[in-house]
This record gives C-alpha cells, structure tokens and sequence, in this order.
C-alpha cells in the first residue's frame, strides 16, 4: 500500500524583482518511492499599494498515482522603484514680442500610470523685456517614484524702439 506522499526535490526560491524586469517562472520537481508524480501549480496574485506592487504566490502540488499529495510555495515580490522617465520640451530663447511656446512633458512608466505636474518660476533680468522662465516639471507615478527635469524659456528684448510720431523739420527765425 502506497501511503507515502512525494517528496519535492526542487522548489523554485522565493525572490523579490522589479516589476519591468523578467520573471522567470521554474518549476518544482518531486520524487515519490512508489511510482509516477505529477506536479501542478496554481498562482495567486495579491495587489499591493500601487499597479507595480504585488505579490505571485506559485503553490505546487505533487501528486503520485496512489493519489497522496504534498504541497510547497514560492513567493514572488514584485516592486516598483524605479522612477517614470521624464521627458521635457527643449529650452529655447525668443524675442519678449513673441507669445511663450508652453509644450508639455511627457512621462512613461514601465509598471503603471503616471501624472506629470509643473512648477513656473520667472527670474528678472537687466531690463522689462529681458528675463528667464524656468518650468520645472515633477512625473510622479502610482507607487510615489519621482523624476523631475527644468526647462528654461529665455526672454529677450533685442529690437530697437520703432518712432511712431517725429516731428517735422522745419526753419525758425532766431528771435521765435
């Protein structure tokens, strides 16, 4: 009478990897002293606190042709620390007449969305026409990873005054 149940020989380790990166998924090996085992496995995925934080709970199940069983896990943690990649508009320079160009920032993430926000600081320069735009740009992803990058607008007032009124010429005698 076969009343043993298999034995594993191998169970995958439990491991912890970032949740763009591969995971490899091995199996687990089981012997039994009397004949054939098949094992099989089942997963479970648990969420975490964001879309690139979760859990893989692998069990696997070796049964032999007698029907006794005997279970193993493996646990796989999946986290996301790595930052969204940022992407900003180029800086340029333009003439104080001319209308600021205010593109967007774009943001990815390899695990889950992400929102981009904008900070403006204008710094004064040597006349009214002559200052600097700085719009630093923070993407921000669910599990709270951040990058931030600055993109720097410069003013500049490099045209001469335009007369819009001159006054005729014209003679006098030297007693007017």
């Amino acid at each position: 009478v076969d009343i043993s149940a298999p034995e594993f020989i191998f169970v995958p380790a439990d491991y912890t990897v970032e949740c763009a990166d591969d995971m490899p998924m091995d199996e687990a090996m089981a012997t039994d002293n009397c004949g054939e085992v098949t094992v099989t496995v089942s997963s479970e995925t648990t969420a975490g606190d964001a879309t690139g934080n979760y859990t893989i709970t692998r069990t696997f199940t070796a049964t032999d042709d007698a029907g006794n069983s005997s279970s193993a896990t493996q646990t796989i943690s999946v986290q996301d620390t790595t930052a969204p990649a940022l992407t900003v508009p180029a800086d340029y320079t333009t003439e104080c007449s001319e209308g600021l160009v205010l593109d967007l920032a774009e943001a990815i993430d390899a695990c889950g969305p992400t929102s981009v926000s904008v900070e403006v600081e204008t710094i004064p320069g040597n006349g009214a026409g002559n200052y600097a735009v700085i719009r630093t740009f923070t993407a921000t992803d669910d599990a709270g990873n951040s990058t931030s990058a600055t993109q720097t607008i410069t003013v500049q007032d490099t045209t001469t005054p335009e007369f819009t009124f001159v006054p005729a010429d014209y003679t006098v005698e030297c007693s007017d």
